[in-house]
């Protein structure tokens, strides 16, 4: 079933894939399944979900994952970081922002001690917080700021590791210039006087 799944999802067939997964999960818990199997498959559900733009199901099914990571494995566990990731990129496409930042304040220093800076989970994990600093609709300057540093710290490595032409590089390049571009409008808007009426 793990094949089929993964066969179906690969050629994009994710309605199919998510029968096939659901069914998998099911038939686990029926076996009594060992508990990382079951965090295996309930996290190919959760792309699954996510794929078909389930995205409420595929967070609980998140959620759920990386609780039973830190549960099975503790919190400096490499799954358990990458679920971290994970939940915290799921989060972010549901705009929640405060929750992303709460979770990743506390996961990325760990992140960085245990796999290191330049892990792709690593990257991807600070990636997804400074974006969630200038998300806030009521982003402070502070933040903003601390958002530009963050991604100009950030594509060096990213291209040293990754690569140039890799998706997560051009997206922390395009990231730089947004947040830049965030900064100088809040900086103008802050000298420019408010127009009295």
């Amino acid at each position: 079933m793990i094949e089929l799944g993964n066969g179906l999802s690969d050629a994009k067939h994710h309605e199919d894939a998510l029968s096939v997964r659901e069914g998998q999960l099911s038939i686990m818990r029926r076996l009594g399944a060992a508990e990382e199997e079951m965090l295996v498959t309930q996290s190919n559900l959760a792309n699954t979900y996510s794929k078909i733009g389930q995205l409420e199901p595929a967070l609980r099914m998140r959620r759920d994952v990386y609780f039973g990571w830190i549960r099975l494995r503790g919190k400096q566990d490499p799954e358990t970081l990458i679920e971290a990731g994970n939940y915290a990129n799921l989060l972010f496409c549901l705009n929640r922002f405060e929750e992303v930042k709460t979770l990743l304040r506390k996961t990325i220093p760990v992140a960085r001690r245990v796999l290191g800076d330049s892990h792709d989970a690593t990257l991807k994990m600070r990636r997804i917080y400074a974006r969630a600093l200038c998300s806030v609709r009521d982003a402070t300057l502070d933040d903003v700021r601390k958002a530009v540093t963050l991604l100009e710290d950030l594509a060096p490595v990213t291209r040293r590791v990754l690569g140039g032409a890799h998706p997560m590089t051009v997206g922390i390049e395009l990231d730089v210039q947004n947040s830049r571009t965030l900064l100088r409008g809040r900086l103008r808007a802050r000298e420019t006087p408010a127009s009295s009426a």
